[in-house]
């Protein structure tokens, strides 16, 4: 079994980067092979809308979102980490969905499956740390993300979400927390949800 990490993290080593290392570590310790990619460091444009993908089911731009797609279509389970920023994901993990515009064609306009032969068969999730304690904190981020698993036919199992928590290296005073991710992935990989 294969598992995606994906971070949207600007912040290097904080605390989306950490709770999404112990979701993989608890893959890996159930024999999954794992693989973590930061949007950040990555060249994503963002969507033009051009319409081009709705005849071919492909995005006219040529980054490095090519390469997240190959790596979407090889994952059978793939773990999404934003931080929350104006109660959504960040900008770098939104330019990233939104440039799935091209898998939404495929799924709804060409009728061909989103994500290659592996259609039904995935499962995703989200991990998420926001610095407010607010009830309806993570709920914008949330549905951005429920929403795109729905178009590439990734089953939503669950989602980490930890408010007030801010300051970078903050997760790491809560153990709790990172024994949550660690189990999470275990149970990811185990198909528990």
């Amino acid at each position: 079994m294969k598992v995606l990490g994906i971070s949207g993290s600007p912040r290097r080593g904080g605390n989306t980067d950490l709770l999404l290392a112990e979701v993989m570590t608890g893959a890996a310790s159930k024999g999954a092979e794992v693989k973590t990619i930061a949007v950040c460091a990555l060249d994503i444009a963002p969507c033009e809308h051009c319409d081009v993908c709705l005849k071919t089911g492909e995005c006219k731009i040529q980054d490095d979102m090519q390469m997240v797609y190959r790596e979407m279509e090889e994952a059978d389970r793939i773990v999404l980490a934003s931080p929350v920023h104006f109660m959504g994901v960040t900008a770098q993990m939104k330019a990233m969905i939104d440039r799935c515009q091209s898998r939404w064609a495929r799924k709804y306009v060409l009728k061909r499956p989103p994500l290659g032969s592996q259609t039904g068969k995935k499962a995703g999730l989200f991990v998420s740390v926001g610095g407010r304690e607010k009830g309806n904190l993570f709920e914008p981020a949330l549905a951005t993300v429920k929403s795109l698993f729905a178009s590439l036919d990734i089953r939503f199992a669950g989602a980490l979400l930890f408010s007030s928590v801010d300051e970078k290296g903050a997760i790491a005073k809560r153990p709790e927390a990172l024994k949550q991710a660690f189990i999470a992935g275990q149970k990811l990989v185990e198909g528990i949800s």
